[in-house]
């Protein structure tokens, strides 16, 4: 007995953690799971919450807006928040000033940033209209946020002004750990600072990169307090995303059994999307680690 205690001894430092997480994490998953397979009155149901929202016209825009929405915020955070960092990682003056300057936008309260760009999007009293009539951009007010084919480009833009201080932090982080003698020796063979870029900071970046690709795809589909609060989905469901979709149903329409089965197939998606994307980023990193 003591011989099996001492061999689990790390096993039984953490179970006290284990079961905290199995509580917070495993019961609720466990309940949607059934709720998805219920109706109201606790019936079992079988597959019927989850042909509901596969025949659900809405379903297939949200899932359209969804992809749309996401993998648009991303590629311009991390375009945005590569090219912050990397300038943030230079010598200038006024350098500490200019990054703490950088993360306003991601330091500011998400239903703060989505209420003030609201106003500032606002067909007849927002700022950008004014501004881009002052400047005879554009010759009437725009509907920002109630025009179907513009709607869904804003929302992407405030996301990006959101999170592309987090991208920059983390490249610049990043940066913070490349060596001075790979410049040095990469000026010595005549690299100006466009070579510097493609041949040694953006190879060391590429773990950090895609780490931060993950999380800004995690958090893009779990996050709904930009469109929620901005547009609630609209005009005419054409900013309706999949979580959104989610909580309409359940403390909206109160149909919590069809909320369980979208979220339940949602949470299924992304798991699978997280490991195969590990699988892929895992063999990329072998490939490069042979090669070297």
């Amino acid at each position: 007995m003591r011989s099996l205690l001492r061999r689990n001894q790390g096993l039984l430092f953490a179970l006290p953690a284990l079961i905290a997480l199995a509580a917070l994490v495993g019961y609720p998953l466990l309940y949607t799971a059934v709720l998805s397979v219920t109706n109201d009155r606790g019936g079992f149901v079988g597959l019927d919450n989850y042909r509901y929202f596969l025949g659900d016209d809405k379903t297939a825009l949200s899932i359209s807006n969804t992809l749309v929405y996401v993998l648009g915020s991303m590629v311009l955070q991390i375009l945005l928040g590569t090219a912050a960092g990397i300038m943030l990682n230079q010598k200038f003056r006024g350098r500490g000033l200019v990054r703490s300057l950088v993360l306003i936008p991601w330091v500011i309260p998400g239903i703060v940033a989505a209420t003030t760009w609201a106003w500032m999007f606002h067909a007849e009293f927002g700022i950008i209209n004014y501004a881009l009539m002052q400047l005879h951009a554009i010759e009437r007010s725009v509907g920002w946020l109630t025009d179907p084919y513009k709607v869904l480009p804003s929302l992407i833009a405030v996301n990006v002004w959101k999170m592309f201080p987090f991208v920059a932090v983390m490249v610049l982080a990043g940066l913070q750990t490349v060596p001075d003698a790979l410049y040095e020796a990469a000026r010595v063979d005549g690299a100006g600072f466009l070579a510097e870029i493609r041949y040694i900071m953006l190879p060391h970046l590429r773990p950090v990169l895609t780490s931060v690709s993950l999380l800004l795809v995690i958090w893009g589909l779990n996050g709904i307090t930009i469109i929620y609060t901005m547009t609630r989905g609209g005009p005419a469901n054409r900013s309706l995303i999949l979580p959104i979709q989610i909580f309409k149903e359940a403390f909206e329409l109160f149909r919590l059994n069809h909320a369980a089965a979208l979220s339940l197939a949602l949470f299924l998606v992304l798991f699978l999307a997280i490991l195969v994307f590990m699988n892929v980023f895992r063999s990329a990193e072998e490939k490069a680690d042979d090669a070297a």
